[in-house]
């Protein structure tokens, strides 16, 4: 792949032959006779590597180096550095400095090529890893103005910087690894290890082998050693999600961990000293776990040092838009290239919903809304709320008496919706359950034609087919 790349030396003869050479393969070349000129390109021009001599009139490379590694915006740039005369001292200067390479004169063509090659293959496998860092950290943004969630902002720029081991709680999909990587990405520990083990996820058995690792023929399968998730997080942190699900053998292993700062592998005798900061999640209430006999209390207080909760997306409904938006940029992107414009009537449809699922279920909807809806979303687009887990929240309060039949759009036509005894009906649930009725009986009157049954609702035909697989509607 060609690359601009920038020649400075205070022999023409080197930086023409250096130039043909790399203009032979493809790359832009600049040249500069001084590092006065080259700090003036590097401004001006976008260089993707620079090859500097040492000695030079005036300002020498080495200096050229440390300006260059002074300008944020230049800290990664590759840079060769090539001498006749450098001393090993010089050598040894320029690689501190952060310098790719460094190579003797007179130059090898072979060795400048690879270095070449190496140096771009690096920068460029840097910049990728700069852009996943920045989308994994925009995907893991927390989300929120309610006041809830400021108080919550609040409390994690108070917890970060310290050692102090926190506890998440809060119910299933409310972020509580967001939480856990806010803590992690607001810390002296950022730049090391943010390892996760979900504790529900692992059978009991194989609970021990994941957090300590195990050595070579520990049980049968242990083929080779193993690092556990304590050490992979060594200098960093480890979020320890359903942590209310661990067994209580890997409890007591766990806690004799915090209290030593040391670990052991299964099957193995050596203690192995960790440095992990623990945070810890769940959506059990682990003091009443404490009181049944299934969690330790001695490993519940070490955990429950600083609790944090996660609030319900119920407890913030106003935040329910900010979130919509920024999912249906997510998956706009995702899936179609650019964000999907919404009906501001969609945001208010998805505020009165009650998400027992929380900001995972929301997460969820919006995508299928983004896949199955047109170029705009609309409130039609909205799927119908799982009446299973519409159970699993506080009820809403009882709609009035629903009438038992409505007027329909074709003459004489009528729908009557049955109501269980004595089972609260919500407005949102009454119009659902009529919308079907009615969608249905309209493809019966024109014979299961979806293109005619479309046009006497009023509706595209894609929509309706959309429509009849929301509402689970199919012939007989």
């Amino acid at each position: 792949m060609s690359a601009s790349i920038l020649i400075c030396d205070d022999e023409k003869n080197i930086r023409r032959t250096l130039g043909m050479v790399l203009e032979g393969l493809g790359h832009r070349v600049f040249e500069a006779s001084s590092a006065e000129e080259a700090l003036a390109l590097l401004d001006k021009e976008e260089i993707e590597l620079a090859i500097l001599d040492v000695r030079l009139p005036k300002l020498s490379g080495i200096e050229a180096l440390q300006r260059i590694r002074a300008k944020p915006e230049l800290v990664g740039l590759p840079v060769i550095m090539i001498s006749g005369h450098a001393s090993l001292a010089e050598a040894v200067h320029s690689v501190q400095l952060g310098a790719t390479d460094f190579l003797e004169k007179p130059l090898d063509r072979d060795r400048v090529l690879v270095s070449v090659a190496n140096a771009l293959k690096s920068e460029r496998l840097q910049r990728e890893v700069n852009r996943l860092r920045a989308e994994v950290e925009d995907r893991y943004k927390m989300v929120g103005q309610s006041a809830v969630m400021a108080d919550l902002f609040q409390q994690i720029e108070k917890v970060a910087p310290t050692k102090g081991r926190v506890l998440i709680t809060g119910e299933s999909g409310t972020g509580k690894e967001l939480i856990a990587r806010a803590i992690h990405s607001l810390s002296d520990r950022k730049n090391a290890p943010f390892v996760m083990l979900n504790c529900a996820a692992i059978p009991s058995e194989l609970i021990e082998s994941e957090l300590f690792g195990h050595e070579r023929g520990a049980f049968t399968g242990a083929h080779m050693r193993k690092k556990g998730m304590f050490e992979l997080a060594d200098g960093g942190s480890l979020f320890l999600d359903e942590i209310g699900d661990m067994s209580l053998s890997a409890q007591a292993k766990v806690l004799r961990a915090l209290q030593s700062g040391e670990i052991s592998r299964v099957g193995g005798e050596r203690a192995i000293a960790v440095d992990a900061r623990v945070i810890a999640a769940t959506n059990k209430d682990l003091a009443a776990e404490v009181e049944r006999g299934n969690f330790r209390d001695d490993l519940y207080f070490r955990l429950n040092v600083i609790p944090l909760h996660s609030p319900a997306l119920r407890e913030r409904v106003e935040d329910i838009p900010l979130l919509a938006k920024s999912f249906l940029n997510e998956f706009g992107s995702e899936y179609g290239g650019r964000a999907r414009p919404a009906d501001p009537a969609v945001f208010a449809l998805l505020q009165s919903r009650p998400w027992p699922g929380n900001v995972r279920e929301l997460r969820n909807v919006i995508e299928r809304m983004v896949i199955l809806a047109g170029p705009e979303i609309r409130p039609d687009d909205v799927p119908m709320p799982s009446p299973g887990l519409a159970k699993s929240v506080p009820p809403p309060p009882a709609a009035p008496p629903p009438v038992q039949v409505m007027e329909a759009r074709q003459p004489a036509a009528s729908i009557g919706i049955a109501l269980p005894s004595g089972e609260p009906l919500s407005l949102r649930d009454f119009r659902d359950r009529a919308e079907s009725e009615y969608i249905r009986m309209t493809l019966k009157a024109c014979d299961w034609n979806i293109s005619r049954a479309a046009t006497q609702l009023g509706v595209e035909r894609t929509n309706l087919h959309k429509k009849m697989r929301a509402l689970r509607i199919a012939r007989d």
